[in-house]
């Protein structure tokens, strides 16, 4: 009789613990999923900040033993569109072209880069001569990719992929 008391309650514990795990195994299902769902929109969202305003997906940076740099003159001058004060502004530049020296158009014109400082230079002139003061202290990065997009532009090839400032000044 006791052995069959003992099957009983084994028997029974066996079934609670079916119960109990099907249970967990259920609610731990569902909350995976929850997770792979979190998971999934959060990727959606970097994808969307890796991303311009165009839906192109932003190119990956050079690797630095492919980086060729040229320095545009010491330092230039240029003069500013007047604000609201009616004063001249200006600033002081000193500008640094990168080159992906890997590139096929490089190749072609990065060794004669130099030969083109003069347009390089009026292409950068006229750009930042459509800026305020307030407007080029605000966002300077608008003001390198406009720069950058003119040169590119002008040699109708994006071997040069980034503008730096390496000395910046204001007067006015």
């Amino acid at each position: 009789m006791k052995k069959n008391l003992m099957s009983v309650i084994i028997l029974a514990l066996l079934i609670v613990n079916i119960a109990l795990t099907a249970v967990m195994l259920f609610s731990v299902t569902s909350t995976n999923k929850a997770t792979a769902d979190l998971i999934g929109r959060i990727s959606g969202a970097m994808d969307m900040e890796l991303s311009s305003a165009d839906g192109t997906a932003f190119k990956p940076t050079v690797p630095i033993e492919n980086v060729a740099t040229y320095d545009i003159a010491d330092s230039m001058t240029i003069r500013l569109k007047q604000d609201e004060d009616g004063l001249e502004h200006y600033i002081m530049v000193a500008i640094t072209l990168s080159m992906d020296n890997t590139h096929d158009d490089y190749k072609e014109y990065g060794a004669t880069v130099d030969e083109r400082e003069s347009l390089i230079k009026s292409e950068i002139i006229s750009v930042v001569g459509q800026y305020t003061m307030a407007e080029a202290q605000a966002d300077e990065n608008a003001l390198k990719q406009a720069i950058l997009e003119r040169i590119q532009n002008m040699y109708g090839s994006d071997f040069i992929y980034k503008v730096d400032f390496r000395d910046v000044k204001y007067s006015g």
